[in-house]
């Protein structure tokens, strides 16, 4: 269920064009028997899933670095989506082709209608960047993390595969963490203090990010695996 405003400021005519015209050819479809690898231009080794994407600047980044897997983008804000837009937009004005970026896809909408109707074990990666972290108590139930999301997550991925997740958020990070160390399908794979205080090189910085931030940025890996028992307090004392 999503929460909040979706419209958000109202948008240019440049926007609202890109919304009518180059909205649909790369949108997302919500079909029980979708099959993600199809869903692109050309073929593709993996599909991986950003949720929550934002303005798309780490979206736009993997999907041009990484042209043999396939890209899966959902926001649920129209603004978000319509930056998207314009970014791929200007890339086609300045290219020769059409479509820039034929290994993208978007989903306009809750990232929850998207998790229900991907097939099992299809996503390599899973990325979920400084997302709302909902502070106040009564609005918890709000995060985006919860234990029936982190069940959706791990069917959808495949074994093996890596989900990111980053915030700014101390009380979030520390949600996320006890969450994912409950839960028996996500092992996190920090080894040293600095494996989530140091993003990867192959983690663009978001526009939140690249702004100031009121809180310490933290990076976490969690690699989709059976837990064994007797892990969960090992994961646990990495913290310390």
């Amino acid at each position: 269920m999503l929460f909040g405003r979706r419209k958000g400021p109202k948008l240019s005519a440049h926007q609202a064009n890109l919304r009518i015209t180059l909205l649909p050819r790369l949108r997302l479809p919500l079909s029980p028997d979708i099959d993600p690898a199809a869903l692109f231009d050309s073929s593709v080794a993996d599909v991986w899933l950003e949720i929550g994407f934002g303005a798309g600047e780490h979206l736009l980044w993997q999907a041009q670095n990484h042209p043999d897997v396939g890209i899966l983008g959902v926001e649920p804000y129209e603004a978000g989506v319509a930056k998207l837009l314009s970014k791929v937009f200007s890339l086609s004005a300045q290219g020769e082709t059409r479509n820039p970026i034929p290994n993208l896809r978007i989903h306009e909408g809750d990232a929850r209608d998207v998790l229900e109707t991907l097939p099992e074990a299809c996503l390599a990666k899973v990325f979920l960047l400084f997302p709302d972290p909902w502070p106040k108590p009564r609005h918890h139930k709000r995060r985006f993390i919860q234990m029936d999301v982190l069940d959706a997550l791990a069917r959808a991925m495949k074994q093996d595969a890596e989900f990111r997740f980053a915030s700014d958020d101390a009380g979030y990070v520390e949600w996320t963490l006890e969450r994912l160390l409950a839960h028996d399908s996500f092992v996190w794979m920090a080894e040293r203090p600095q494996d989530w205080r140091r993003r990867p090189t192959d983690w663009p910085p978001t526009r939140y990010e690249q702004k100031a931030l009121p809180g310490v940025p933290v990076f976490l890996r969690f690699r989709r695996g059976e837990r064994r028992r007797g892990l969960l307090q090992m994961d646990r004392s990495k913290r310390r």
